[in-house]
């Protein structure tokens, strides 16, 4: 003891010491009555036991670890164990990792104190809660109905049938590009009703009457002739309301007729010249299925190609092309799988059948005719990507059609070596089948929204093309726009006042013929333009600000099926109907509401919704293995698209 000390400073020592034992004891690490995730063993319960105490003990020699008491590591660790345990006995996709509801909903719990709360349980979860959120999402749908008398409203319509094979009838409106399932017009069950116009019609003005018949500007199914005479009848109620074919399904049968030409005496002469089409499509999907159907093949084929084969279902958009594209894709790789020595050596199945292939393969005639059948086909497969979105473009059809059949005459003619001015009897079968599909779709509401775009009248659109003619100069299009006003406007004197406006646009006059708006018309938007610059024609402005924002194809409805596949799959075939729509009207506009938030193309949650039904990540997925969102969602596609170096070379080229 130092001699200068006094009995108060030993007091006072003494006095520091007993205050550091005591931190010293609260800080100590409580004994756990039940091992957490780090320290659970599976040799039991003793075990367990033992470990705990043996890691306590040594927390006691080293101290407390102020880092872990901070951050509670171990209460974090517990949690993490627990949420993977649900993923994985639950079969969750991973993918739902990426939704942002995920990491909001534990932010959220550990941002407030809720002493003692307990989860949902399934019923509350399928009936309160369900319903709280069909009513919260429906005053978030507010704004978008509130715009659709000013800007209109597209109802998009698609049949399918539920896994009891039961068939359902599904509504979207769609506006400015932005689609909404209606609720107010349910997803109908037409079980026990023979679905011909008469029901479909029944269904479409029921339709029409809840959203509001003023502001319907036209209603998009596919092609079936039920359909077809349904939209006649609706169009008989409401004349100002147009049947338009889905574009989409049009230029599928296109290429069906193309690529898989029917062997019948009235098409004697398009089969004469497309059958070898079919044949090479037989001979890719012969070899396809050799390949998924022998596990070794198929082994060898993924040893040489990091890419894998597909199966495409028929329903599928340009299905053929898309297998083609694939195969052209693989070629090296499969060349080089059939001249190894172990293609040659195994010989435990069909041995004809392998020769057959290592022919095909290292036919170079055959990988030609694919390559012609991949670029005749390319500006068709182009529009069909174009239009298989939810985006204004109903008055681009017109113009994407005649540069669609431009493009195809320039591949046929380029790989025949002919001059414009020559025949090509393979070209008039393909233009003619082009021709007829066109001829069947065009409606005169495409050729009036034509007809309002700035653009087509401005010298740089005219210039591009010797035989391209401003809309007003085109008798066709002034036949069927006419048409369209006349339904519009049956009033003659509000027609003629029309016309008059229409007049001026078309002329560049009084107004018009302002210099910034000459220029902008080659260059702006086309319904900017026309809030910018319409002010001199109301009528004309209120009717391209419409006409200008609809869609041309129903391919909201296709996308819609999935996720009622997905909802109403077999494991769930027990929902009722009725709760089966409300969690299809939950799930698509939850959905559809993220996607117009800037969070949607930031971060981890980036596209969070595209494919994650189906695949856990964009990491390692090749074009075709998403074949069957392959142009049900084109962005998925792209995205695909640009991590597939194979595939960039191919794309350029379309």
């Amino acid at each position: 003891m130092c001699s200068k000390s006094t009995p108060k400073n030993l007091r006072e020592f003494q006095r520091t010491l007993d205050q550091a034992e005591v931190r010293l004891r609260t800080s100590r690490p409580k004994t756990l009555s039940l091992p957490t995730s780090s320290t659970a063993s599976t040799t039991g319960v003793s075990a367990s036991a033992s470990m705990l105490n043996r890691a306590s003990e040594s927390k006691k020699r080293r101290g407390p670890n102020t880092i872990e008491q901070s951050f509670n590591m171990g209460a974090r660790e517990e949690l993490d164990a627990l949420i993977g345990r649900m993923f994985f006995t639950g079969g969750l996709s991973l993918n739902l990792t990426r939704n942002p509801y995920y990491a909001k909903t534990f932010t959220y719990a550990a941002s407030n104190s809720i002493s003692g709360y307990k989860p949902p349980s399934y019923n509350y979860m399928m009936t309160t809660i369900l319903q709280r959120e069909k009513a919260h999402i429906e005053r978030l749908m507010e704004p978008i109905r509130g715009t659709w008398q000013q800007n209109g409203v597209s109802i998009c319509s698609d049949g399918w049938a539920d896994a009891q094979r039961r068939p359902i009838i599904n509504f979207i409106a769609v506006c400015e590009g932005k689609p909404m399932f209606l609720n107010a017009v349910k997803a109908v069950n037409a079980e026990g009703e023979v679905k011909n116009k008469y029901i479909i019609q029944a269904k479409l003005e029921k339709c029409i009457t809840e959203v509001g018949p003023q502001n319907v500007i036209q209603i998009i199914t596919d092609n079936a002739s039920a359909c077809k005479a349904a939209g006649g009848l609706v169009e008989g109620t409401w004349p100002h309301i147009f049947w338009t074919p889905c574009v989409v399904h049009t230029l599928n049968l296109a290429i069906n007729n193309i690529c898989a030409a029917k062997n019948t005496e009235a098409n004697a002469v398009a089969y004469a010249q497309l059958h070898w089409i079919t044949e090479i499509s037989d001979d890719a999907l012969l070899m396809k299925n050799f390949f998924m159907n022998h596990s070794m093949r198929l082994a060898m084929f993924n040893d040489y190609s990091k890419m894998k084969l597909l199966s495409i279902a028929d329903t599928r958009f340009a299905s053929c092309i898309i297998m083609l594209k694939r195969f052209k894709v693989v070629k090296r790789a499969l060349q080089d799988m059939v001249l190894s020595d172990r293609w040659s050596l195994y010989r435990e199945d069909d041995v004809r059948k392998a020769q057959f292939v290592k022919e095909k393969v290292l036919d170079d005639l055959w990988w030609d005719k694919i390559d012609f059948i991949l670029d005749f086909t390319g500006p068709i497969y182009e529009m069909i990507r174009v239009t298989d979105i939810d985006t204004q473009c109903l008055h681009l059809v017109y113009d994407m059609w005649d540069t669609m059949i431009e493009k195809v005459k320039q591949a046929i003619y380029r790989h025949e070596g002919k001059r414009d001015n020559e025949e090509s009897f393979f070209y008039e079968v393909v233009h003619k089948i082009l021709v007829d599909r066109w001829n069947k779709s065009n409606t005169p509401l495409q050729c009036l929204a034509h007809s309002l775009v700035p653009r087509y009248y401005h010298s740089t659109w005219l210039n591009e093309s010797v035989n391209r003619q401003a809309p007003n100069q085109n008798l066709e299009i002034s036949t069927e726009r006419a048409k369209c006003l006349r339904r519009y406007y049956p009033n003659p004197d509000e027609r003629r006042a029309v016309n008059l406006e229409y007049a001026k646009f078309a002329g560049a006059l009084e107004a018009f013929s302002d210099p910034d708006s000459l220029s902008d018309r080659g260059h702006m938007d086309p319904k900017s333009w026309w809030l910018l610059y319409g002010q001199s024609t109301p009528n004309l402005q209120a009717l391209a600000v419409k006409l200008l924002g609809q869609p041309c194809s129903s391919s909201c409805c296709e996308r819609n099926w999935s996720t009622y596949g997905f909802i109403h799959s077999l494991k769930r075939n027990k929902l009722t109907l009725a709760r089966a729509e409300d969690l299809v009207y939950v799930h698509t506009n939850l959905r559809l509401l993220s996607r117009s938030s800037k969070e949607y193309m930031e971060g981890e949650s980036r596209m969070w919704d595209i494919g994650g039904d189906a695949f856990d990540s964009f990491q390692g997925v090749g074009i075709l293995d998403v074949a069957t969102l392959s142009l049900d969602e084109p962005t998925m596609e792209a995205i695909v698209f640009e991590e597939d170096e194979g595939v960039e070379a191919i794309e350029r080229s379309f």
